[in-house]
């Protein structure tokens, strides 16, 4: 046991520490709107093309990127790209435009090495202490919890990736599974380490097995049959223990699904092309040092004050921050951007792409306005994380949870040349509890996204207004033939009184919530072809985006426990895979599991993912 003594001790060391890194950079010397909206391009395949599949090389790469406005420093961010052409590595990467039934394979490579093919290290602070990859544990310790004689410094070995196609419905071996790792295939590698994690070898004996494909050292190949309704998904990293530092650095792309008989005819819809009225947009917050560089706390400290001691002294991890809410907004990997749009309709596909942080997006003539704000125009949402909804809904605001998508048409129509509009935030600069009174990201920054800036018409807008749209039937979950509990949880410190969290758990309902570890034995295991209700406790004081691997759901209801059932929002009544999980509710969800392999469920608040909020589940024997 720790004494008063011992922790005032180390918290006087702790705080003594100099700080070494850049200055931050303050968010309101940035200059807003000056910058256009970058659009991702289409990732390029590999030739020749026009066979059944679409083949691609993907490599991971670090680079320097133009993300702050113009005379500002560069930063240096990691990105996917194709090795075969240079110029398409970027963050966000480039889109992935794919085709319902046809086949897409994918070898993803980890080419983060210098110009020797030196690994390179982490561009952001590393836990060690967390259940993580921990290569140098070696084939024994690796996809591990190590242990500590002494409070670590920051991992700075080479750096491991796995990516994951979010919303994809594809075998275990394809899926990115979080200990299906690599490390790059460098000259440097040291003696010891594991270069690979725990479930990369079946995987890879596997996928062999099927489709005849070798991979090779630092890479992965992965097959995505599209054999799913047409949907905005998007593709990232998923490493155990450090998703949210890979994504932070800049590893995310979005992966469109087109066509098949669940899709409108072209010409409905806005859509894409040279000038293009359908557009990918990707929020996401970040916070900058003032030479440019990417900001994430070094320290548990900036979470809480807590000054230590940490591991080994106590079960508190020593960089570790439980949330991480950025001070900066960025859109399609620039700072506040503008967008000159023509008065016409345009079709938004919008990604939260946070870490932690939760949206209520709006547009509205003054984006400093008192909040809450008027909506300038409305919203009309024609698709969640799993294609169409069953029909379009109108709205003035669009909550978004980390890693929810939402498929929008805007009509500019109405505003004559010159109007000025602005894509705002009053979700809180905190984490979300579901409170509409709670107070709003700040108007100066963080409640700010970007930029309409209405232009002149060049042609004549086809497409069908959204209010006259009929979407593609959405086919229900058939009923359940099993109900099945589980429970968010949160973990205060177990050495240090009122010290925490120290994790964020995911658990069983048995007599009450038991927390489980995702190095406990697995406890859902649905059979192959099995539709079930799970019920989702929340039993915590934030929500929660929970996101479930391989399969997509239908939201059935929420409700106090002992209360009356309350219907899913209408932007939930079609098929999704991320869900939010409010405070002191039950939400319930209900899916058929007809893929058998080892998947995972998780919280998609990155920092908990990160730190236990996250187990395996296999379906199938």
């Amino acid at each position: 046991m720790i004494t008063r003594r011992q922790f005032l001790k180390a918290g006087a060391v702790l705080l003594a520490t100099p700080a070494t890194a850049s200055p931050l950079l303050n968010p309101a010397s940035i200059a807003k709107y000056v910058t256009p909206l970058a659009i991702p391009p289409v990732m390029p395949p590999l030739p020749p093309a026009g066979g059944p599949t679409d083949r691609y090389v993907i490599g991971i790469r670090q680079f320097r990127q133009q993300i702050l406005p113009p005379g500002s420093p560069s930063t240096t961010v990691w990105g996917y790209g194709s090795p075969h052409h240079p110029h398409t590595f970027s963050s966000p990467a480039f889109t992935l435009e794919a085709t319902v039934g046809r086949p897409v394979q994918l070898e993803w490579v980890n080419e983060l090495v210098d110009a020797a093919g030196n690994h390179l290290e982490h561009l952001l602070p590393v836990d060690p202490t967390l259940h993580w990859a921990n290569p140098p544990g070696g084939p024994s310790g690796r996809d591990s919890r190590p242990t500590f004689t002494a409070t670590p410094g920051s991992y700075r070995g080479p750096v491991p990736i796995v990516t994951h196609l979010h919303g994809g419905y594809n075998d275990d071996h394809s899926d990115g599974h979080p200990e299906a790792w690599y490390l790059p295939a460098a000259r440097n590698i040291p003696a010891g380490y594991a270069t690979e994690g725990r479930q990369y070898a079946d995987f890879q004996a596997r996928s062999a097995n099927r489709h005849g494909t070798s991979w090779r050292p630092g890479s992965a190949i992965f097959h995505y049959g599209n054999d799913q309704r047409p949907a905005t998904m998007w593709y990232h990293d998923h490493t155990l223990g450090i998703t949210r530092l890979n994504v932070y650095a800049g590893l995310a792309g979005f992966y469109l699904l087109r066509g098949g008989p669940h899709d409108l005819p072209p010409g409905v819809l806005p859509g894409p092309g040279d000038h293009p009225h359908e557009i990918p947009i990707v929020v996401q917050d970040r916070s900058f040092a003032a030479d440019g560089s990417l900001f994430y706390p070094g320290s548990r400290r900036r979470f809480d004050h807590f000054p230590g001691p940490y591991i080994p002294g106590s079960d508190l991890s020593p960089i570790w921050n439980p949330e991480f809410f950025g001070d900066t907004m960025m859109v399609n990997g620039r700072t506040w951007p503008y967008l000159t749009v023509e008065p016409r309709r345009y079709r938004f596909r919008l990604l939260n792409g946070c870490n932690s942080r939760f949206l209520h997006l709006k547009i509205v003539t003054d984006p400093v306005a008192r909040r809450p704000v008027s909506p300038a125009l409305p919203l009309w949402q024609i698709g969640s994380e799993g294609g169409f909804l069953p029909k379009p809904i109108q709205t003035g605001r669009l909550l978004l949870a980390p890693a929810e998508r939402a498929d929008v048409i805007v009509d500019f129509a109405a505003f004559r040349p010159g109007t000025a509009l602005y894509l705002i935030n009053e979700a809180p600069d905190g984490p979300f509890q579901g409170d509409p009174h709670a107070r709003p990201a700040d108007p100066a920054t963080t409640g700010q996204v970007m930029k309409f800036l209405v232009g002149r018409r060049t042609g004549t807008d086809r497409t069908v207004p959204p209010d006259q749209l009929t979407l593609p039937t959405v086919t229900p979950v058939g009923p359940a033939t099993r109900t099945r509990a589980v429970a968010l949880l949160e973990q205060n410190s177990q050495t240090i009184k009122g010290a925490g969290p120290a994790a964020v758990l995911l658990g069983t309902l048995e007599h009450g919530p038991k927390a489980r570890m995702w190095s406990d034995p697995i406890t859902e295991n649905p059979a192959v072809g099995a539709t079930e209700t799970w019920e989702i406790h929340n039993f915590t004081k934030d929500a929660h985006p929970i996101h479930v691997h391989e399969v997509q759901f239908q939201v059935a209801d929420r409700r106090r426990p002992g209360g009356p059932a309350r219907p899913p929002d209408p932007r939930e009544q079609g098929h999704k895979d991320t869900v939010i999980a409010y405070p002191g509710e039950i939400t319930r969800i209900r899916a058929t599991f007809d893929r058998a392999g080892l998947f995972v469920w998780h919280c998609h608040i990155l920092e908990h993912e990160d730190n236990e909020m996250m187990r395996p589940y296999r379906v199938g024997d």
